[in-house]
């Protein structure tokens, strides 16, 4: 049996966890709900403050499933009492950043800013101009926003310039060498 699919996710009094008749686990917390669709190798029963999640079958792609969807859930479970948060920096000469509405504005050293809409879900926060904190209830949709933003200009090796993640280091190249 799976070692991360057979241990139960226990969540508190703030939660509300139902599994409906479509194999789907909706998760309901105190700032969003979650749903989460799962495939029917694999299925969720409630147990007090718990989910325990059970496989019908031993085959490979079964195991797989039991400890993805375990994860899946542990992770909405999370994400709707604490949230996810996820850094990024801005690096180089004149890159800024700026929240307006529904909108991010990046200059980013082309000729006109980039603009990024922000989906629903999730929230960004500039406390500097060259630092933002993406925060949000699903970890995949705050990586997958951090991912698309860093996308617009990715630090490159030899001056660092760029958006990276907070803490992200960059492996610097040599320049050019000067001739003998």
């Amino acid at each position: 049996m799976s070692r991360i699919g057979k241990a139960p996710v226990i969540f508190d009094n703030t939660v509300k966890v139902d599994v409906t008749p479509a194999n789907e686990v909706v998760i309901k917390g105190a700032k969003s709900s979650l749903k989460i669709g799962m495939q029917p190798q694999v299925t969720a029963k409630v147990d007090g403050n718990k989910v325990v999640l059970t496989r019908k079958d031993d085959s490979k792609e079964a195991r797989a499933l039991h400890g993805l969807y375990r994860a899946l859930v542990q992770n909405a479970v999370v994400g709707v009492t604490k949230g996810f948060t996820k850094g990024l920096e801005l690096q180089g000469v004149g890159y800024r950043a700026n929240v307006a509405g529904k909108k991010l504005e990046l200059s980013l050293g082309f000729s006109h800013p980039v603009i990024f809409d922000i989906p629903e879900g999730i929230e960004i926060k500039v406390e500097k101009q060259t630092s933002l904190a993406i925060t949000g209830a699903s970890r995949e949709l705050v990586g997958q926003v951090a991912a698309k933003i860093r996308s617009f200009r990715p630090p490159e090796p030899y001056l660092g310039k760029g958006v990276r993640y907070a803490g992200e280091h960059i492996r610097r190249k040599a320049g050019k060498s000067a001739g003998k």
